[in-house]
Order: structure tokens, then sequence, then C-alpha cells
């Protein structure tokens, strides 16, 4: 969701400052249509701050950023490109101040890929730090956030051992 609590400003700022130049990745933030959603009215607000700070990024990190918005009227076409994103990802992101049980951070583990989130609501429950992904103390610490995504961007072996592991712990 287009939502503060999960920190889209976090997420972009952090990235651009800390992953983006470093690695040559690139961030896909991918949230629903806000039109889409009855029972969001923030989200488009929330959508147009994310754009906004996009826009004021320099060139480099602003062509290595992009905000998805994903179709909700077509289930079934939602799934495929969430699925096709995840899969695709060398990293997942959860990054929110507040979170119940993560769905996205099961989603992930279970397709191998490793998760950097913050160690808040059920999340802390579905990663074991070190081992199925990296979980983050303070959702306002950009650094460290920053640093965990690049430190597994730049080690792929770790980052694909930490996936096998979380699909196991999911599975299991």
């Amino acid at each position: 969701r287009w939502d503060r609590l999960k920190d889209p400003e976090g997420v972009i700022r952090g990235f651009a400052e800390h992953a983006c130049h470093e690695t040559g990745a690139h961030l896909i933030y991918a949230g629903p249509a806000v039109e889409d959603v009855s029972d969001d009215p923030e989200g488009a607000e929330v959508l147009g701050e994310a754009i906004a700070l996009r826009e004021s990024l320099g060139d480099g990190a602003r062509r290595n950023i992009h905000l998805v918005c994903l179709p909700l009227d077509d289930a079934e076409e939602n799934a495929v490109i969430v699925n096709a994103l995840q899969r695709a990802a060398d990293v997942v992101v959860q990054k929110s101040v507040a979170e119940g049980f993560g769905l996205t951070v099961a989603e992930a583990m279970w397709k191998a890929r490793p998760v950097v989130a913050t160690a808040v609501g059920g999340i802390q429950d579905q990663i074991v730090d070190g081992e199925t992904g990296v979980l983050l103390d303070d959702p306002r610490d950009l650094d460290a956030y920053g640093d965990a995504v690049r430190s597994l961007l730049e080690d792929p072996e770790r980052a694909k051992a930490m996936g096998e592991a979380a699909m196991k712990r999911v599975r299991d």
C-alpha cells in the first residue's frame, strides 16, 4: 500500500543515499493503483509524496528508482505481476514503521529471496536475523537500511544462502 507506515520516503531516500550509486541496482517500489483502493483515503497523497521525492533526487538515483502502481481490478494479473517482481528481485525490502504479519515477507522468503525488514510486529517472528534475512532495529536508520541492502547486493553468495534458508523456514 501507499501508506506512511510502510515508510516509502525512507525506502526511497535510504536506497538513493546508500545503495543505488555503489551497486547500480534499481529499486522498484510497487503499490496498488490508488484509484482501485476505496478504503485508503491517504494512498494518493502518499504516492504523490513519493513521486515528489523521486523527482527531487539527482539524475542517477532518479533513473534507478521506479514507482509502480499495480492494477487491482484483475486479481490474477496483479498476482502474476507481484510474483514476477519478487522472483526477479535480488533483495526484497519491507521497511515498515509498524506491521502485523508481513505477507510480502513470507512471499519473498518462499521465493528464496533475502529480505531486509524492520523488527516490528510479526515481521520479527518471520525472519531470523542474519540467517533468513536482515532485521533492522530502527525503522528510521537509513544508514543501516542502505548498508544492509548494499551488503546483500554486493555479496550474491550470501544473499543466495540467506534466500535458501528463508525458503526452508517458510516451508518448515
